[in-house]
């Protein structure tokens, strides 16, 4: 692709010379724009909706205004996902953003190493004149960003967009590679696309729910709240390590031994088949390899001593199992990330997606192969985010596509790279060998949720240039950045977000940022025309304007959403899931693959298999435990950005870092409960609370992922065909307070 550098105004340019009319009015009448520190537009005293900006549940709120902000907040009876039901994060949504510590101005590090205030003029100067001269010096190809799950579509289109075609950047990627880039691997490779297939309906229409490596009751409350919905009586099956709240809740549980799922469900499968338990019919017209499936399952070790082996399971739960899917009538398969954040994830997820078509359960109520997605908008950075594949879901690497994308935009064909970004592990990488030198942070806390957290911070000082772009400038990677942009937040902005069953539903502006903070989408605005690409964006001009272009740029896509109008459509419908390209297709629940016809040019779903992989970084005896990590309740999210700012939501969960060890081995190691422990790795040393439960079993341990020391101990390793890090195993020590630590 062709690289261009603008000119550079001197210091001493006046800035409506070189800024643009729009950068001008943004800055001098920022009122007309919604910016920060503004009144809404609402009606005084009024009620409106917006969909929640945590978990991608996507649940509707009703939120109360005064004086045209919002004070108060309800579940909405009306919406279709939660039915008027809200988890302790909903309620507490707009507690956050009267957090003390909500960035109000830029913050650039000084001369003594401190981030000190400056002007949004002095800040997106420093920004453009930072960037280009470290383009000029080491090429485009040094510059990078990372983007996240929790902006609205609008918004990561335009910084993907920004990013790609107007300063030249090849490398950026989203922190939804840490949680869903298995799934999204997986669907293309299985089903030509990245579709999942579902809609919640489905929760309560089965007659055997399978959950493998979900904790539902806690990472996805309202999920949950639709399984208890279901009157088939189903049987409820959670494939876990842990005995989690949604185990003991559930029908049964299988406690398998971590990371043997993949064997286990080549296991069932082979079960499936030698007890003629294959919808043969639903195979032979719509699957393609069941033949070389068939002989890989019979001719490798997947029979059922070997299995029940090596996954710690009874061979009668086995066969149990495999009677079970094999006779069900709706048999619905789900995982998240206790599948997805695994070395070998893309497979096991490919595991659980080949039982569903080798039963038939695809496209009918209360079916399917279902990946439950995590953060608010990750369905939305999948499909639009311009970093892990071209705008709408198209390739780079395909010139028809590339063509398409520049004609539908009105831009020329060469500034759209015809390469593949690296994925965030890549940039990583390519920091510490020297190649990246700058690094755009927006809405996502890479220092504290990245893996082996100890040696992101030790490469960040390889960076020239660090920008993050967030609501607090207390965050970790905020506190190391050399510019800090202060970002509006949920409820300080308009756009859309796509939730876990594909459902586009609208957020809204009902709060004033505070100080001078701005939606992401004007900061997006303002650097376009401060680089000199504004040209590019003249069209850009609302987030309701940009999502026309997404619609545009979807049509002919599996994604395609040309049949919504706008932004009134998608409210006055209870939200809208993709695909819709007519009005005439819309209903309110819509599941995909009902005629059998999947993406690959001859319509037919893939059987994916390869042979397990040895485990990174098995117990030993320096370290005889697996550290399992995972979300701890539903009151906490992510790093606690936000849900660290609820009163509330902190008198629900423990403040300080506990493990869970199981009480056989705290007698050996001589620890009694709320002792303090040390939990070493190879990377790192922490310590916690010790909390004695049975729900880890003997030789596992459990943290939390929520605390901002537990990723120092997590394993640098990542699955090879998602790029997704692997979080939830690796070998740790625990010792006592009263042992000398070595």
């Amino acid at each position: 692709m062709k690289t261009r550098f603008e000119p550079r105004p001197s210091e001493s340019t006046p800035l409506r010379a070189w800024t643009g009319p729009l950068t001008k009015e943004l800055l001098q009448r920022p009122a007309e724009f919604g910016l920060g520190n503004l009144p809404t537009t609402r009606q005084p005293d009024a009620v409106t909706e917006a969909i929640c900006g945590y978990c991608a549940t996507g649940c509707s709120l009703k939120l109360h205004l005064k004086n045209g902000e919002a004070i108060n907040l309800s579940a909405d009876s009306e919406y279709p996902v939660n039915i008027g039901m809200a988890c302790p994060k909903g309620w507490e949504a707009l507690s956050p953003l009267e957090a003390d510590d909500r960035a109000t101005r830029p913050l650039i590090r000084n001369s003594s190493g401190e981030l000190s205030p400056a002007s949004w003029d002095e800040a997106l100067k420093y920004f453009v004149r930072t960037f280009k001269d470290i383009g000029e010096q080491y090429g485009t190809d040094s510059l990078a960003w990372l983007s996240t799950g929790q902006i609205p579509s609008e918004e990561m289109a335009y910084l993907g967009a920004l990013c790609k075609f107007g300063i030249g950047m090849i490398h950026g990627d989203g922190n939804t590679r840490q949680c869903m880039a298995t799934s999204v691997a997986a669907y293309k490779e299985s089903f030509g696309f990245d579709a999942p297939p579902y809609t919640y309906a489905d929760f309560e229409e089965s007659d055997v729910i399978i959950l493998t490596g979900s904790n539902l009751c806690i990472t996805h409350p309202i999920m949950w709240q639709r399984v208890m919905r279901n009157k088939r009586n189903p049987k409820i099956i959670v494939i876990d390590p842990r005995r989690t709240e949604t185990a003991m809740a559930a029908t049964q549980h299988l406690p398998l031994q971590p990371k043997s799922d993949l064997v286990l469900f080549y296991g069932i499968a082979r079960l499936l088949i030698e007890h003629n338990w294959v919808d043969q019919a639903y195979v032979d017209a719509n699957v393609k390899g069941y033949q070389a499936l068939k002989q890989f399952l019979l001719e490798g070790p997947y029979d059922l001593p070997t299995v029940a082996r090596c996954s710690g399971l009874e061979e009668t739960d086995l066969f149990d199992l495999a009677r079970t899917i094999g006779s069900g009538r709706r048999v619905s398969l789900w995982w998240t990330m206790g599948v997805n954040q695994s070395y070998e994830g893309t497979r096991v997820a490919q595991s659980i997606i080949n039982i569903a078509l080798l039963t038939g359960n695809i496209g009918k109520p209360g079916t399917g192969a279902n990946s439950i997605t995590g953060q608010c908008n990750a369905m939305g950075s999948r499909l639009f985010s311009n970093s892990t594949n071209l705008l709408g879901g198209h390739l780079f690497t395909n010139e028809t596509h590339r063509i398409k994308v520049a004609n539908t935009l009105g831009i020329p064909v060469d500034v759209i790279p015809d390469q593949n970004s690296w994925a965030y592990d890549q940039i990583i990488d390519g920091i510490e060998a020297g190649k990246i030198k700058a690094l755009w942070v927006v809405a996502t806390n890479g220092a504290h949720s990245w893996i082996h957290q100890n040696r992101f911070r030790k490469i960040r000082k390889k960076l020239d240039c660090l920008v993050v772009q967030d609501m607090y400038h207390t965050t970790e990677t905020a506190e190391i950045a050399d510019l800090v942009l202060p970002a509006a937040g949920w409820g300080e902005k308009e756009g859309t977000f796509i939730n876990s069953e594909r459902r586009i539903g609208r957020i809204r502006k009902v709060r004033r940022a505070p100080g001078e903070a701005l939606a992401d989408f004007h900061i997006f605005q303002l650097i376009a025309h401060y680089w000199g690409c504004g040209d590019l964006f003249k069209e850009w001009k609302t987030p309701e304007d940009v999502f026309k272009i997404l619609t545009r740029l979807s049509k002919g896509q599996p994604c395609d959403i040309s049949g919504i109008e706008n932004y009134a459509m998608i409210e006055k419908a209870g939200g809208i899931q993709w695909p819709l390209r007519d009005i005439k297709d819309y209903a309110r629940e819509r599941r995909l693959f009902e005629d059998g016809k999947f993406h690959h040019a001859d319509q037919r779903a893939r059987l994916v298999f390869e042979a397990p992989r040895t485990m990174p970084e098995a117990p030993d005896n320096e370290y005889p435990f697996m550290l399992l990590t995972g979300r701890g309740t539903s009151s906490q999210w992510h790093t606690q950005t936000r849900t660290g700012k609820s009163a509330v939501l902190k008198k629900l969960y423990p403040q300080g870092v506990y493990l869970e060890l199981n009480p056989s081995d705290a007698e050996k190691l001589k620890v009694k409960a709320d002792d303090t422990v040390t939990i070493e790795s190879r990377r790192g040393r922490i310590t916690a609370k010790a909390y004695l439960t049975g729900s880890v079993s003997p030789g596992q341990v459990f943290l939390p992922m929520h605390y901002a020391m537990v990723n120092q101990l997590t394993h640098n390793s990542v699955d090879s065909y998602s790029r997704q890090p692997s979080y939830k195993a690796c070998a740790v020590n625990v010792f006592s307070a009263k042992q000398n630590i070595p």
